[in-house]
């Protein structure tokens, strides 16, 4: 009987040692991933999984997120590790990665070498603050990878810091936007044909240095041509989309017309407009200027698309700071003062295009009025704060107004819309207007109304325009404030608007894809610690004495019975 039993038990063996060796050779061919989590958190995107599958190339990536990080750091590496194993796992071709700790056994010489080349290829430091066995330690981290396809590289920057956004949340929202920012990153060296976009010149437009920052942005993904319509009917026949950068003479009839027949054939454009006209030049000699009205000839078109740029300005509570002097003749006391006139708008909107973006710098901005307009969709994708005043004009503009505390009664106007997306069929501005001569014209083939398109509408010129510095003639990046010393999101915007724009929603859907954070009322936490740490410790303790005590009766009264 024991021999019958023990030949049972080591067949039984044999059967589970089998039965794990035949899963594990199935698993090295088939991969599967049960993902359990509420959002799918570890469920990558049917465009993502398409684009590994066509990867006609082998995928190298260089991380630099290995070291000795704080715990939000450690989570976002591990993240981000978890996240190229999936992606390797898919692709059909090499997908590899290496982390790399840029201190590693290098001399302050060769790291400072290794910072200045990650900086210029785009991947922006961040200093943490990281507590050690030694102590408390500031230690500047690139939290970016390099990736390399097909001989090109591009750089991937995996932690975006948010101004005024808690590091938990920041962090958070960069593990969101793992799969959107690597796909991207790969979908960019994967572009072989690439679509044109025109920016529309003469109107005294910004020029090419002043828009070099998103030139530089855009030229990644597009191609990007300078052109003067000059009254050419085909002009912009060539385009997918046009970008209307801060015109400062009013656009002629005929180069509008141009415009309108554009879109109404399915072309895509952005406006940046600025209807106020005011001097910096006087400002900063006088210490005054005035804000003027002044028509591009827009007003009537943007009408018929559904839009309205107000001849007025917003002044906001949540703004830049210019350095003012506050000293005597002589004795020069420049000190940093809020400037009403340059709102810093954080995004509120869900829209794919804003979602998660940074703080954005607007510059002596206008408000819009959506107007109804049958069959087209109107969303606004960002608005001022609720501490928001209206300034119509003629407006007096001042740098006195600096030193003086502002009356709060005035910033109670609410959120301002200052960029609006328009999607749907548009109507032409010049439906019933023109000659039918003109209207006829197989060679003009006027549209009255629009096959499916887009436009985006921002009541600001100057929030696609870099500032200059003009000692070296060089740019600085789109967004950076040379007085605050600090980058704004507005390249990230605009370029966000020009992939909307060109591509659709589908690849900027991957942005949607949300983890939520599941955080600790500090409140709580501080409250009751102490009484759920004593139920930590003495709960297990106790259970364990009370089973250990039961089994203890249960086995004597067992035997008791039996003898």
């Amino acid at each position: 009987m024991a021999s019958k039993q023990k030949r049972k038990d080591i067949v039984n063996l044999v059967l589970t040692i089998a039965a794990i060796v035949m899963i594990n050779f199935i698993g090295a061919y088939y991969f599967k991933r049960f993902d359990l989590t509420t959002e799918k958190r570890y469920t990558l995107n049917e465009q993502t999984i398409n684009l590994l599958k066509n990867l006609d190339d082998d995928v190298y990536i260089k991380v630099y997120l290995e070291g000795e990080f704080n715990p939000a750091f450690t989570r976002l590496q591990t993240e981000t590790k978890e996240m190229l194993d999936e992606f390797r796992a898919l692709s059909k071709n090499d997908f590899n990665y290496e982390f790399i700790d840029i201190y590693a056994e290098k001399n302050k010489g060769e790291v400072e070498k290794v910072q200045r080349e990650l900086y210029g290829k785009g991947i922006i430091p961040v200093e943490l603050n990281i507590k050690s066995e030694s102590g408390n330690k500031s230690q500047v981290v690139f939290p970016g990878a390099i990736v390399t396809y097909k001989g090109k590289q591009t750089a991937w920057q995996i932690f975006r810091q948010q101004v005024g956004i808690p590091p938990e949340v920041c962090i958070n929202n960069s593990v969101s936007a793992l799969e959107y920012e690597l796909s991207n990153s790969i979908k960019k060296l994967q572009q072989t044909t690439k679509k044109r976009i025109a920016f529309i010149q003469g109107h005294n437009e910004l020029d090419t240095l002043q828009t070099a920052g998103i030139y530089d942005a855009l030229k990644e993904y597009y191609e990007i041509d300078y052109v003067s319509i000059n009254h050419h009917i085909k002009a912009l026949k060539p385009y997918s989309a046009i970008i209307v950068a801060r015109p400062d003479s009013a656009i002629d009839e005929k180069d509008k017309f141009i415009i309108d027949q554009f879109i109404m054939k399915g072309g895509k454009a952005l406006f940046c407009i600025d209807q106020v006209y005011t001097n910096n030049d006087t400002l900063r000699a006088k210490g005054y200027t005035l804000g003027l009205s002044l028509s591009k000839n827009l007003d009537d078109m943007l009408f018929s698309y559904g839009v309205r740029i107000n001849y007025n300005l917003l002044n906001d509570y949540t703004c830049t700071s210019v350095p003012v002097n506050r000293g005597f003749k002589g004795a020069p006391d420049f000190q940093m003062a809020p400037w009403y006139y340059n709102p810093l708008v954080l995004p509120g909107s869900e829209h794919l295009i804003v979602k998660n973006l940074d703080l954005i710098r607007f510059e002596f901005v206008s408000n819009i009025d959506t107007i109804t307009s049958k069959g087209v969709k109107k969303t606004v994708l960002l608005s001022t704060s609720k501490n928001t005043r209206i300034q119509n004009t003629p407006a007096r503009i001042s740098l006195a107004m600096t030193m003086m505390k502002p009356k709060d009664e005035l910033f109670k106007k609410g959120p301002q819309p200052v960029a609006v997306l328009l999607e749907g069929n548009f109507n032409s501005v010049y439906a019933h207007r023109i000659p039918f001569a003109i209207s006829q014209d197989s060679a003009i083939g006027f549209v009255e109304k629009s096959s499916p398109t887009s436009v985006i509408v921002i009541s600001d010129g100057d929030v696609i325009r870099n500032e200059i510095q003009y000692s070296t003639l060089q740019p600085y990046p789109l967004g950076y404030d040379k007085f605050m010393k600090q980058t704004f999101a507005n390249k990230t915007f605009i370029l966000n608007c020009m992939n909307y724009l060109c591509d659709g929603p589908d690849f900027l859907n991957l942005r949607a894809r949300e983890v939520k954070l599941r955080m600790l009322d500090k409140k709580k936490l501080k409250n009751e610690s102490g009484k759920w740490k004593m139920i930590n410790v003495s709960v297990p303790i106790i259970s364990i004495i009370v089973v250990g005590i039961i089994l203890t009766r249960l086995r004597k009264r067992k035997y008791t019975k039996k003898y």
